[in-house]
């Protein structure tokens, strides 16, 4: 699912500006008062409009940890089976002898399949986040440039203001004169 960037500029624009139209704390000009309800409502919008990759990355691990836990109770599974076998098998000390270097191989399949899914598991889950991070940091990145330009847009139209003012003032003093 692809990030809708004008929507989730206007709705950071939209904070911004909550912010920057927000009253002064007595006493202080860093401080201010924000509707609280009206933030935190933008701020869930943002959340709903990043990446569907975090839901996902947060479903491998899960799905990870699922396999990971099945894995563990096959190998268990396999562990008694195995034990099972030996303990049934005749007092024959070939026979017994057989049936434990079965058991051993049997639990070190397991543990060796066991371990190939966790490292498969791990490599996947690890790669998904690496991209979901990736993403996550691309959109963060196109928000500050975003941020930048605004502020520059803004105090270069602040500044064409102040020179209008300027040359309007100085107009009016010479037509006084």
């Amino acid at each position: 699912m692809a990030i809708n960037n004008t929507e989730v500029e206007k709705l950071i624009d939209m904070l911004y500006d909550m912010i920057n139209d927000a009253k002064s704390m007595p006493l202080s000009n860093d401080k201010c008062i924000v509707d609280r309800e009206a933030a935190l409502d933008l701020l869930d919008e943002i959340r709903e409009s990043l990446p569907a990759e975090l839901k996902r990355a947060q479903d491998l691990i899960q799905a990870k940890e699922d396999y990971v836990n099945s894995a563990k109770r096959e190998v268990g599974r396999m562990m008694q089976q195995a034990e099972f076998d030996a303990k049934s098998k005749v007092a024959d000390s070939e026979v017994l002898l057989a049936a434990r270097e079965r058991s051993r191989e049997l639990v070190k399949r397991a543990e060796d399949r066991s371990n190939e899914l966790y490292r498969v598991v791990n490599n996947y889950t690890d790669d998904a986040l690496r991209r979901t991070e990736e993403a996550i940091q691309a959109a963060l990145d196109e928000v500050k440039q975003s941020r930048v330009k605004f502020r520059a847009a803004s105090n270069a139209q602040r500044q064409k203001d102040r020179e209008e003012l300027s040359r309007s003032s100085k107009k009016t003093d010479k037509d006084s004169e």
